[in-house]
């Protein structure tokens, strides 16, 4: 006569299974703080390039030797290029960011400067299925006013 099948054994399985939903859940939170923190640095950097380029952008030409003009600064996208490059240079971003681009956009009726940075990140641990890299990217803008 057959004995009649029990459940031994399926406590296990189900304790393994929990075990890897728990480690996919831990990898999840572990990754997307990294990106959360990576955003927050990114942040930090794109409001500094972009008052920097507005800055830079605007006083570059040589806007004061006829005096200061009423209003909104001329800003040029070239100026603010290299102005934004040379402060991501000079203040270790490019070290803190390995791979960091940026993209400049100088909107001429509001004389703004909007710069966007993005750097990829090797995400600390990886859930089966997802990639190991991500691109977190921010954004930041500023406008030069002379005041009288």
């Amino acid at each position: 006569m057959r004995r009649p099948r029990g459940e031994d054994g399926q406590a296990t399985l189900m304790i393994i299974g929990f075990v890897f939903v728990l480690a996919m859940a831990v990898a999840m939170v572990v990754d997307a703080s990294a990106a959360y923190l990576q955003r927050q640095g990114l942040d930090t950097v794109a409001d500094g390039a972009a008052l920097r380029g507005a800055d830079l952008g605007a006083s570059g030409r040589e806007v004061y030797t006829g005096g200061v003009p009423t209003g909104r600064l001329d800003v040029t996208a070239d100026a603010v290029r290299s102005a934004v490059h040379d402060y991501l240079a000079a203040s270790g971003a490019y070290a803190a960011y390995p791979g960091l681009t940026f993209e400049v956009a100088v909107h001429p009726a509001t004389s703004s400067v909007e710069v966007r940075v993005s750097a990829p990140l090797d995400l600390p641990l990886t859930v089966p299925g997802s990639p190991g890299i991500a691109s977190i990217g921010a954004t930041g803008s500023a406008v030069v006013v002379a005041e009288r």
